[in-house]
């Protein structure tokens, strides 16, 4: 597995002050697995110093050629490394094997997505011509040109560590930014392999990629987010922390981008095919519902809830789940023993407030370790139970009955969050009309997929701010100056 366990600042790979570590748990065995660096203050002091020293005092934001080769060689060192990465982010996150590969979002796929951003670079418009004019009478000829915005701070979650480090990191550094990237503590070597494979295969100059991993995340992260020598935050994490780093950055006026929360509806129309379109709920169980864009709200025609309630009860039984080296197993444990618990807290409340238990609702009673919980379903929610507005994270599904097409758009968007969402229909016209009145970021049309390197990714409302992938992504990182050249007549 030969995971990495130190810090990357300046360009080397380095112990914690005082070489100091923490223990990295395996969900799914609830042991120690090995160690990460412990970064103090002082190391991220370094980090940032560092990032604002490369930005200002190399070339490395105006010379788009050597980028492009240090992307290239940072995705051709990411491969050589690619079943180590496997290993490692199966072992510290608990997803099974096979949704570390090809079939997953956690290591092929997002090393895959660098080649869009390499297509992309070659291309882009950084000057624009906007031609002569006479504003205020004055002749002069107009530039708009794009610059990297600065010293970037990307602060990531343990769900899906490298996809998100690399939608991330990877257009940062293409616009021309200098990063310290902040790893989440549960998936420390998701982020701290990063560096090892900047140090041994790439030309990225010293102090333009830096990695801190740390096991008490506020105390960095903090010192990160306040420093007046970072000039943009991208986090993606929970909602509350987000306007926590919002807060933050306001003090500085640093540019914020935010991927949050989500409660996204799966809703299926009184026209479409029931037996086929339910086997979508499955997804609550991919990666123990541990995913923002995750439907978790499934809202049905009020006269088809028998219908889909013995539908339910068969098709969760293909839900297989306690073998992390499994391929075509989906579903592991929960991250850790705190969001265990806070799942089956959630569980309860739904019982209290008067959902009804349909399928699981605990802890299964054939694994001895682990932090599992079996896929659990809740029929009779109303939208206004907490377990139909916050986010759980875990495999946990809230049934809602609406009686005609206005309400399930209306339950749709009664929420705080507008992250994605999926529509069914027997026509694509009708289902298209509806998702057009959904108001989230993504939202999938009879099946589709909006999970690909070259379309955006992100949310309405507090599901956050900006987006992720895509051309859009990529100019998240840029700031854009007007430039107003005197001509002579």
């Amino acid at each position: 597995m030969n995971p990495e366990t130190r810090l990357f600042i300046n360009g080397e790979l380095c112990e914690a002050e005082n070489a100091a570590q923490y223990d990295n748990i395996s969900p799914v065995t609830e042991q120690v697995i090995g160690q990460a660096a412990d970064a103090s203050p002082a190391d991220m002091e370094r980090a940032i110093s560092a990032a604002r020293q490369a930005f200002d005092h190399t070339d490395w934001s105006t010379n788009h050629t050597f980028r492009h080769q240090c992307l290239r060689q940072l995705h051709d060192g990411l491969l050589k490394v690619k079943d180590d990465l496997k290993a490692q982010i199966s072992a510290e996150t608990g997803a099974p094997l096979g949704i570390c590969g090809d079939s997953g979002p956690q290591c092929d796929i997002p090393i895959g997505f660098i080649e869009q951003t390499l297509k992309t670079l070659p291309d882009f418009e950084w000057s624009r011509d906007e031609g002569y004019a006479e504003p205020l009478g004055q002749p002069t000829q107009r530039l708009v040109e794009k610059e990297a915005i600065g010293v970037v701070a990307c602060i990531t979650p343990w769900n899906v560590p490298l996809q998100i480090n690399l939608a991330k990191c990877i257009p940062a550094l293409a616009a021309g930014c200098t990063i310290v990237l902040k790893a989440a503590p549960d998936t420390p070597w998701a982020a701290s392999m990063l560096g090892r494979v900047v140090a041994e295969h790439t030309d990225i100059p010293a102090g333009v990629f830096n990695v801190i991993t740390a096991e008490d995340p506020a105390i960095v992260g903090d010192q990160l987010i306040n420093d007046p020598r970072v000039d943009m935050v991208s986090f993606t994490g929970s909602t509350a922390i987000g306007k926590h780093i919002m807060t933050a950055a306001a003090k500085t006026v640093k540019k914020v981008f935010l991927e949050l929360g989500g409660k996204s509806a799966n809703i299926i129309l009184d026209d479409a095919d029931i037996e086929s379109s339910l086997f979508s709920v499955l997804a609550v169980c991919f990666h123990a519902g541990q995913g923002c864009a995750i439907n978790t709200r499934l809202l049905i025609p009020r006269e088809k809830q028998s219908q889909v309630e013995e539908l339910l009860k068969t098709y969760f039984t293909f839900i297989q789940y306690g073998d992390p080296s499994s391929d075509s197993q989906i579903m592991g444990p929960v991250v850790n023993k705190r969001q265990h618990q806070r799942v089956l807290e959630y569980i309860e409340k739904g019982k209290q407030e008067g959902a009804r238990l349909l399928l699981g609702g605990g802890v299964p009673s054939n694994l001895d370790n682990g932090y599992y919980i079996e896929p659990t379903v809740f029929v009779d929610v109303t939208n206004d139970m907490t377990i139909a507005q916050e986010e759980i994270f875990g495999p946990v599904l809230s049934v809602i009955t609406y009686d005609d097409e206005e309400q399930a758009i209306s339950i749709a968007n009664d929420s705080i969050y507008g992250l994605s969402g999926m529509v069914w229909s027997a026509t694509d016209e009708r289902a298209l009309a509806v998702a057009r009145r959904i108001r989230t970021g993504t939202i999938s049309v009879n099946g589709g997929n909006y999970y690909s390197a070259d379309v955006p990714f992100g949310g309405y409302k507090q599901s956050g701010i900006g987006r992720e992938m895509g051309k859009e992504g990529f100019e998240e990182y840029l700031e854009t100056k007007t430039i107003a050249i005197g001509v002579k007549q």
